[in-house]
Order: structure tokens, then C-alpha cells, then sequence
């Protein structure tokens, strides 16, 4: 794919989620102004605190998603995962992945620390309180509830958005790719930003 075609696609991709909904529900055209504002907000890594803006100087991927999601949260990491490989050495020192947990009541530090461990070694895991997490959510327009499973062990699942938001070095929030955005598509978008675009 070439970098500008990649380009395109990074930029057509680049529309909210919630954007998408109104279009779906009322035939209108995303704009610019549906855009999620993005910006800081403070969780936890265990008993550490992480606040996105201790990242300052990093392009972030970002992803609201939780450790038992049986398809969506895998695939997801899976694409951000092979986006990050496919940067050079120099770049990927540049590039943190955020998994922010939705799930704070089962997905423990240590589960968490395991879980983003297993997709790549740039990717930490954060949570906190549902206040926290709502407000972290509510920034880039993230949404998720709970919904009951009769008969299951897991006992409930959390259904959620699916974008990966891509935050700037200067905190930023620069592209927001739907679920299943070609992995270079994703990283074309990285290296646009680590050039100064």
C-alpha cells in the first residue's frame, strides 16, 4: 500500500465513533466539530498511578476495551500489534499502546500486566474506579455497559466500543480508526505523526 493511499485512508478512517452512529441514525454527514475532545486523564497501573500525560512526547494508541472480551479487544491489540511491528527500531521508541480496562471489578493488576504482555512489550494496562474510568471514557467518546449472562461462569460481559484512538506527542487526539483499520493503515498514520505532521 503506499503511503499516501495509507494516508487517505488514515484521514477517511479519522471520524468518531458516536459521529458514525448519527449518521446511521439520521442520514447526516460526520463533521469535524463530532469529534471527542480527547485529552489528559489519570488511572492506575496496581498501585502506581498513570496519567496519560507523563506520555508527553510519545505517539499513543489508545483502546478502551477489557482482558475477557472473547473477539473485538483481541483483534484490536492484534492490529495494533502488528502496526507496531511494522515501524522501524528507532520509531517503535516513540510508540506506547494504552489498554485502558472498562472491567475494573475482575481485571486485577496482574492480569492486566499479563494481558497486554502477551500482544507486545510497548503495551501497558491501566485501570481504576468506575468514576475514573468513566470520565477517561467519556473523553474520547468511548462507551461501554454491563450485560448479564445467564448460565456463564463469567457471570456478565461488557459491551463496548471498538476504535483505537491514536493520541499525539503533544497530547492530541489525532486519528480515532474504527474496529478491523488495516494494521498499515495504523501505522502509516504513527509515522505521519513522528514526522512533525
Amino acid at each position: 500500500m503506499s503511503r499516501l493511499l495509507a494516508l487517505i485512508l488514515a484521514v477517511l478512517v479519522a471520524l468518531p465513533a458516536l459521529a458514525m452512529e448519527k449518521t446511521a441514525q439520521d442520514g447526516r454527514l460526520p463533521k469535524v466539530a463530532d469529534a471527542p475532545p480527547g485529552g489528559d486523564f489519570t488511572l492506575h497501573m496496581g498501585d502506581e498511578r498513570f496519567s496519560l500525560k507523563d506520555l508527553r512526547g510519545k505517539v499513543v494508541l489508545l483502546y478502551f476495551g477489557y482482558t475477557k472480551c472473547p473477539d473485538v479487544c483481541p483483534t484490536s491489540l492484534s492490529y495494533m500489534t502488528q502496526a507496531l511491528n511494522g515501524l522501524r527500531e528507532d520509531e517503535l521508541k516513540k510508540v506506547v499502546g494504552v489498554f485502558v480496562s472498562v472491567d475494573p471489578g475482575r481485571d486485577t493488576p496482574e492480569l492486566l500486566r499479563e494481558y497486554v504482555a502477551y500482544f507486545h512489550p510497548n503495551f501497558i494496562g491501566v485501570t481504576g474506579t468506575e468514576e475514573e474510568i468513566a470520565r477517561a471514557a467519556r473523553l474520547y467518546g468511548a462507551q461501554y455497559y454491563q450485560v448479564e449472562l445467564e448460565g456463564s461462569a463469567f457471570g456478565y460481559a461488557v459491551n463496548h466500543s471498538a476504535a483505537t484512538y491514536l493520541v499525539g506527542p503533544d497530547g492530541v487526539l489525532r486519528f480515532i480508526f474504527p474496529h478491523n483499520t488495516p494494521s498499515e493503515v495504523i501505522t502509516e498514520a504513527i509515522r505521519y505523526i513522528l514526522e512533525g505532521n
